[in-house]
């Protein structure tokens, strides 16, 4: 089992790439890094970073140099931090990688790029009233697509072992901003169907695909409206499931989020042929909904994880099938609870899939040394390719001492 560390490009910069990746091969026992190559907006507390301990992130920034012929002709140009005036993060990480046996990994958060929505908001996603949801690309936008084939290419050439694929699906009403704000209740369901994206470019490719937007257009509109309204919506109570939403909107509902899939699930495909292409680069979709139900609290309860990937358009067997591994999030304390999203992962996906599980040693999900190694002992039993460790930069320095730890208590 690989074991990998996330690393902002600012860790490296301000600590010394050099040290950096010799803290985490010596101290977590890890062989390879997850570079955030693309990031979005965040406010971050660095505990141990010696220049700055709180850090607005530059978002929507590529923190490496892109390749301009890559990009010729494309409508979205991408943004470049200044971390690249004077040099290139990524090619000076490789290097001093390879120095030291290491790997390096390009980790990219792709469709939720609120610098990119702000340029091109005919590119975001639009609810059902047709405002634009900045903080997000559509996935049936053809120009955010080929901007994010290009990234990937970009990535591949470098010659980076994989390219982690973060925010590859649609996102939901929540997943968005800063300072959000609605003085009138909205209902789980109801922020879901604002949630719902209804651009020009959705709106045609799931029409020929067999959707009545028009219908489902209507709908939505018409029970937000009545909840504005502070009148009776007879769908605010009801659950966010699948099997309930299907049967809305006289059925078209349900046939919009089975064909918004397999709008995700192409544009995964597209990705991985442009980046075999270039090279052995894998491509690694990651699976969200690990951290979407137990981010904040390390206790989360409900369905399994990927029982609700189809919330961001993900069907996972599909789009296991279409890039060469899937990438989980294990956001909890209980190992138990662990083992049932693993269980669930394993009975959803087909055989063989290569799978990359992201791991917290530190709270909420890890409160001691003994927490961490119960989880590195489950993943080893169930053959995992690559344990991903959260994140170098934002955790206290001995929580690496327990990945080591844990990893020397498996042998």
């Amino acid at each position: 089992m690989q074991t990998s560390v996330f690393v902002f490009a600012y860790d490296l910069v301000d600590e010394g790439y050099g040290h950096v990746l010799d803290t985490i091969r010596n101290r977590a026992g890890a062989t390879a890094v997850n570079l955030a190559c693309s990031y979005h907006h965040a406010r971050d507390v660095f505990p141990h970073n010696p220049r700055r301990k709180v850090r607005f992130l530059e978002g929507g920034a590529c923190f490496f140099r892109p390749d301009p012929a890559r990009y010729a002709g494309l409508k979205i140009q991408p943004i470049r931090s200044r971390l690249t005036d004077d040099h290139d993060p990524l090619s000076h990480c490789i290097e001093e990688a390879e120095r030291r046996g290491m790997a390096v990994r390009a980790w990219t958060t792709n469709l939720h790029n609120t610098g990119l929505g702000s340029q091109y908001p005919d590119c975001a996603l639009q609810n059902a009233f047709g405002d634009p949801y900045i903080t997000c690309l559509c996935p049936a936008n053809p120009h955010a697509r080929a901007y994010l084939c290009a990234l990937s290419a970009d990535l591949a050439s470098r010659g980076v072992q994989a390219i982690l694929l973060e925010s590859i699906g649609y996102h939901s009403f929540d997943h968005g901003y800063h300072h959000e704000r609605s003085f009138v209740p909205l209902s789980p369901i109801i922020r879901f169907l604002l949630g719902l994206c209804f651009c020009p470019h959705c709106t045609a490719q799931l029409t020929a695909r067999g959707v009545d937007m028009e219908r489902v257009q209507r709908f939505v509109q018409g029970e937000v409206e009545r909840v504005f309204n502070g009148e009776t919506s007879a769908v605010e109570h009801m659950p966010v499931e699948r099997s309930t939403l299907a049967a809305l909107a006289d059925g078209e509902l349900g046939n919009m989020l089975e064909q918004r899939c397999a709008v995700v699930t192409s544009l995964v495909t597209e990705i991985t042929e442009a980046v075999s292409a270039v090279g052995s680069t894998q491509v690694i979709a990651m699976d969200m909904s690990g951290a979407e139900v137990g981010y904040a609290t390390g206790m989360p309860v409900g369905d399994p994880a990927p029982l609700r990937a189809w919330e961001d358009g993900l069907d996972l067997p599909a789009v296991a099938s279409a890039c060469h591994g899937i990438a989980v999030l294990a956001y909890a304390r209980d190992v138990n609870r662990v083992r049932a999203d693993l269980d669930a992962y394993t009975n959803l996906l087909p055989d063989g899939v290569h799978l990359t599980v992201g791991v917290r040693p530190m709270p909420p999900d890890c409160y001691d040394a003994g927490e961490m190694t119960a989880k590195v002992a489950l993943l080893r039993e169930r053959g995992v390719a690559s344990m991903d460790v959260y994140h170098y930069g934002l955790m206290r320095l001995h929580h690496l001492d327990w990945v080591g730890q844990a990893l020397r208590a498996q042998g």
